[in-house]
């Protein structure tokens, strides 16, 4: 029998409840950036549920935790984030889940609803031959990264620009690290990266992205309206 990829691997998941979330987005349409991300929310939450290994929910802020223990069982593992900034909280989480046995640790993020269980497949089927995978953004970011060694310190990254990517693969390389490139996926940080979001995924049937599609469908007017 086939081993699945994802046996062995642990999927965590960075999130922020809908109402904290997407603030560069709210700038551009308001209120409407809080319906949007409890639409992506539900998308990462599905991708999450679909996953064959372990999966982690690790929120930003203890009101994100409040958040999410009202939408998951008991039984969840919740890994809290600590730190300053990005990098610091995954060093943070990597390094507590690592204390606790797994060796192969991928993390996304709720902004990038293009993310499907055959991409995430191929990135856990990476670890067995690369030290570390990256799914890049079409922003200059990433999608996911992931490892089977502790990251490196990446607290002086240069996070939320388009350097990040290239920030993260040389600090791999400088630790001597080999690492795999995922297609480019599309995240979502503006108006205009959400109405191309929308074209993308409107021949996927999964049912979270059915309801994105649909809501982006029916408030395209009124979104650009509200950027105007």
């Amino acid at each position: 029998m086939t081993k699945d990829p994802a046996a062995d691997v642990s999927l965590v998941l960075f999130l922020k409840a809908p109402h904290n979330a997407k603030r560069r987005l709210a700038a551009e349409i308001g209120k409407s950036a809080t319906a949007v991300a409890g639409l992506l929310c539900e998308c990462a939450l599905q991708d999450m549920e679909d996953w064959q290994g372990l999966a982690w929910f690790s929120p930003a802020e203890p009101d994100d935790e409040a958040w999410l223990d009202s939408r998951l069982s008991s039984t969840a593992r919740i890994m809290p984030q600590r730190g300053a900034n990005l990098g610091e909280r995954i060093n943070y989480v990597d390094t507590q889940l690592r204390s606790t046995g797994p060796t192969k640790i991928i993390f996304i993020g709720s902004d990038c609803p293009g993310l499907d269980s055959g991409y995430l497949g191929e990135a856990a089927a990476h670890l067995d031959e690369f030290d570390a995978v990256v799914g890049p953004s079409r922003d200059g970011g990433v999608v996911l990264m992931g490892a089977r060694r502790a990251w490196p310190e990446l607290a002086d990254l240069r996070w939320s620009t388009s350097h990040l990517l290239e920030d993260l693969c040389s600090a791999c390389e400088r630790s001597g690290w080999t690492i795999a490139r995922l297609e480019v996926r599309s995240d979502i940080d503006n108006l205009s990266d959400l109405l191309t979001v929308r074209n993308e995924l409107l021949n996927d049937t999964r049912r979270t992205r059915r309801d994105l599609t649909e809501w982006l469908t029916s408030q395209a007017d009124t979104l650009q309206t509200e950027d105007r």
